[in-house]
């Protein structure tokens, strides 16, 4: 069976809607052991021939047939495999991949063999002996002469060995003894049972073959054979195991070429790291002065404690409808984590009188769990018939020797309703137990409660206490209060209202979470700039590695093979930049928490295992998204137009 069969095959360009023939109806067979000439004179269509044997161009008439198969009728896939494995290319101008060395260059093709890596290390050296190149295994392109350039391009075409050589010009760029050597070894290969197929301008090249097909005007117009083809050896053939390039091969290419391209890479990475950092230091930043300030007011009350009001309507003039009922009680006792429900009472400036002085005290509250037992500085909390009192008041009553007042007693004046709803005062005769420095002072609710009985005043609780069993569950329990609901004013409205330090540090924690996110938003523009930074960098490697693409393409690289290669360019850029932005947001953490530890004791920057994650994760995202549109147009190069793209 011929190897090579061409059937009435004719190719026309477009241009401005006029066609343009080239080729013109080509006939020729071309078998095994066969070095043939195609000569001819520029523009005559020799390349665009060589494109259409060599399955780079499928937009044809007519058909050509390997061993049988049709070309034309192949898929993209097909061709694929046939450019990989059946057809290997030499280029007049190497088309070599100037970021990798040769004995890389040579390894390529092998990525898509079953061999494995030691199998393909191997194979590659020993083609490079075969060519006389073994001393320049770790050389660049940019190293070599021309016509060690071509010998790497033909080492690289015969990696999978290939049953089709195809070499375009390959003397065109080298001089006399340069151009022996190539013939020579173009021989050799068509000696070992080969179809070679060259194409060339000079008559003396030409001579060279055992076979001369004459192109003129886009047809055949002779076809001279100089010399018999040499014998095909009597190998049993086996079909070989048709593999691609895997992710990780082009994750290796992608990392070559930014290892090879490291200096404007590293700026990249710098420019995308700067927005990554912004994002991940304002979440610190937000975090850690969230917590300091926290951490400040939560040093004058015990956090775990609520104090909860009814919510009334502003023109509601009963005074009992701020009272806080058992139904109430009962209701926050069943809430998930509350640990322990206090009735509590407070009322504003009553009078305690100390040897004839009389002190209006402008906090007071019933001793419950939002005080701080940590913060007496003498005494005990207080018992029954007994009142803690605030540092401040305790000095109104005695300012020289306020300690003293520990163990003395006073009397109070609590000012409330009877039942008639008429203003009433509660007398009280109180032993001071002890001084506090924070919250309030403060006696017990059963105190309190007793002193009104006895007043002819029914007391009732106008807040509760709601002890939570866990810091971390605060904000659980909050939620659920405020979840429940009432009518005022005609309105569904929530039916308590968080009161205290408690509702000061949620809602600062609230304003606080604004703002950051704010700023963490303004920060994420940078995010933005990255991405397009890195959209045009990659379109701009997209053309620079036009041709790269075209030979990657033409030694049998899917369309997909393109997109992820330069996908996984992205993804490094992504991954190299949200590093780097972590270690500078760390470092900058240090810095930052440094003098604010010298300056006031405190960390103002928390940053959290999960905020480096994040900014790593959406650095790579960012990347990613950047490297769609390029990596599709990469993708949808034509190899032919690639190949010949300057």
């Amino acid at each position: 069976m011929t190897l090579l069969e061409l059937k009435n095959v004719k190719k026309s360009f477009m241009l401005n809607k006029q066609e343009f023939p080239v080729l013109k109806g080509i006939d020729l067979k071309l078998d095994r052991g066969e070095f043939v000439s195609i000569l001819g004179e520029s523009g005559g269509g020799k390349t665009t021939l060589l494109n259409t044997i060599g399955g780079l161009d499928s937009q044809f008439q007519g058909d050509i047939f390997v061993n049988g198969q049709s070309l034309k009728k192949g898929s993209d896939k097909a061709l694929d495999n046939y450019r990989s494995h059946t057809v290997g290319f030499v280029f007049q101008s190497f088309h070599l991949i100037s970021h990798l060395t040769i004995l890389e260059n040579v390894m390529v093709p092998l990525e898509m063999s079953s061999l494995n890596k030691s199998q393909r290390t191997d194979r590659a050296k020993s083609l490079l002996a075969k060519v006389g190149l073994s001393e320049h295994l770790d050389k660049h392109p940019n190293q070599l002469s021309g016509g060690q350039k071509q010998r790497v391009a033909i080492a690289r075409a015969l990696a999978n060995d290939p049953e089709i050589i195809i070499a375009d010009e390959p003397t065109g760029a080298l001089d006399s003894e340069n151009t022996e050597e190539v013939l020579k070894i173009l021989d050799e290969i068509a000696k070992e049972g080969k179809l070679v197929i060259a194409v060339t301008h000079s008559q003396i090249v030409a001579d060279y073959g055992t076979r001369i097909v004459h192109l003129q005007d886009g047809k055949v117009d002779s076809d001279k054979k100089l010399r018999d083809s040499y014998s095909v050896p009597n190998e049993t053939s086996t079909e070989k195991k048709i593999t691609h390039l895997s992710f990780g091969d082009t994750f290796r290419l992608a990392w070559e070429h930014m290892r090879y391209t490291k200096g404007r890479n590293i700026l990249i990475i710098i420019g995308a790291a700067i927005g990554i950092f912004s994002v991940i230091f304002m979440l610190g930043l937000g975090s850690g002065i969230t917590s300091y300030i926290n951490g400040e007011m939560t040093k004058q009350v015990n956090p775990n404690a609520i104090q909860v009001t009814k919510n009334v309507s502003r023109d509601n003039t009963d005074p009992n409808s701020i009272n806080v009922s058992s139904s109430d009680i009962n209701r926050f006792k069943k809430i998930k984590n509350v640990k322990k429900v206090e009735k509590a009472y407070f009322t504003q400036s009553p009078k305690v009188n100390y040897n004839s002085k009389n002190v209006s005290v402008p906090i007071f509250q019933t001793w419950n769990a939002t005080e701080k037992p940590d913060d007496i500085t003498k005494g005990t909390k207080p018992g029954n018939n007994q009142i803690i009192l605030l540092k401040s008041d305790a000095q109104k009553l005695d300012k020289k020797n306020y300690k003293n007042m520990v163990g003395k007693t006073v009397k109070m004046y609590v000012t409330s309703l009877d039942k008639n709803n008429q203003p009433t005062q509660i007398a009280m005769n109180l032993k001071v137990s002890g001084i506090i420095k924070s919250g309030s002072s403060a006696i017990t609710y059963n105190t309190l409660e007793s002193a009104a009985k006895d007043a002819n005043v029914a007391l009732k609780p106008n807040f509760a206490t709601i002890t939570v069993n866990e810091t971390l569950n605060v904000k659980a329990v909050q939620e659920k209060v405020k979840s429940y609901k009432t009518t005022i004013d005609k309105k569904k409205q929530n039916r308590y209202v968080i009161t205290g330090v408690g509702a000061i540090i949620d809602s600062l924690n609230t304003y606080l979470r604004l703002a950051f996110d704010v700023l963490a938003a303004i920060a994420g523009i940078s995010l933005l700039v990255s991405a397009i930074m890195i959209i045009v960098v990659l379109y701009i490697s997209v053309s620079e590695r036009t041709q790269e693409i075209g030979i990657l393409r033409a030694i049998g690289a899917r369309k997909k093979d393109i997109r992820n290669m330069f996908i996984s360019e992205s993804f490094l850029i992504g991954l190299l930049s949200g590093v780097f932005a972590s270690i500078i947001a760390w470092l900058v953490q240090m810095g930052t928490n440094s003098i604010a530890q010298s300056a006031f004791k405190a960390t103002i920057v928390s940053i959290s295992p999960g905020n480096f994650i994040f900014g790593i994760v959406i650095s790579i995202v960012i990347s990613l998204l950047a490297a769609l549109a390029p990596s599709r147009r990469a993708a949808k190069l034509d190899p032919r137009d690639s190949l010949t793209d300057e």
